[in-house]
């Protein structure tokens, strides 16, 4: 018996879902980005596509949440179909509200039937729970229970100015964004909670949560097995056929 070169293969330890905010007010364009404003949904699209480029041997899955939540990606490892079935999300296609317990308690159904030992839901919302059926504390109440850490972001600018015809005026852009439930999410799951309030900030909390929860496989070794006993034999019979030729 032959044995090869040792072979290694990694699995992932960790289920990663994203849960992001579809409500109508993702629309509004107060997130710097370089020298341009960009609405907030865009802003998340481009930043998180970048998150999850890095999250190789991760299994992630996509909830989109506006007046109900849906699965839009199941947990998977293909990160080229979760970045493309984010960037194809729609403002208004699923409604203008915003069902943010409903968006945790379908990431918590979803984890049900993982194995990994690891289960960390990422939250992006920039408003209150408006609508659906599920409180959102209710529902980290729940997600705490099957081990699952939720990170929480709230996005929007807060204060800009706002330039009108002839004058200009400051206006808080983010007084719907209920700071404190995201807060109590966060600490109640053993997750945190950020303030994004441009793309840069994005960038940096991604960064962060990376750091926080790096990935995280397990190595397997082994080694390919080649049985030798048909080379004698494959032999054997090749040298019996010689003899028949040579008696002849």
């Amino acid at each position: 018996m032959w044995y090869g070169e040792p072979i290694s293969t990694t699995t992932s330890h960790r289920d990663l879902m994203l849960v992001v905010d579809l409500s109508y007010s993702m629309s509004q364009e107060d997130m710097q980005s370089g020298q341009q404003m960009v609405d907030r949904l865009t802003a998340v699209k481009q930043v998180l596509s970048e998150f999850i480029a890095q999250r190789e041997g991760d299994r992630i899955g996509l909830i989109l949440f506006a007046d109900h939540a849906y699965l839009q990606t199941p947990l998977t490892l293909d990160r080229q179909t979760v970045t493309e079935q984010l960037n194809q999300a729609v403002l208004k296609l699923i409604g203008t509200q915003t069902a943010m317990g409903e968006g945790i308690g379908l990431a918590t159904k979803t984890f049900i039937d993982s194995a990994a030992p690891q289960r960390v839901m990422i939250l992006l919302s920039d408003g209150s729970n408006t609508a659906g059926v599920l409180d959102p504390l209710e529902a980290a109440n729940i997600a705490k229970q099957y081990q699952t850490t939720i990170y929480t972001v709230g996005v929007g600018a807060g204060e800009m100015i706002v330039k009108d015809f002839l004058f200009s005026r400051k206006v808080n852009t983010a007084q719907d964004l209920d700071e404190k439930t995201l807060q109590t999410i966060a600490s109640t799951t053993g997750g945190q909670y950020f303030r994004a309030r441009n793309q840069q900030d994005l960038q940096s909390i991604y960064d962060t949560i990376n750091q926080l929860e790096p990935i995280s496989q397990s190595n397997q070794t082994w080694r390919p097995q080649t049985e030798w006993f048909f080379y004698p034999l494959s032999l054997a019979l090749l040298l019996s056929v010689v003899l028949v030729f040579v008696r002849r």
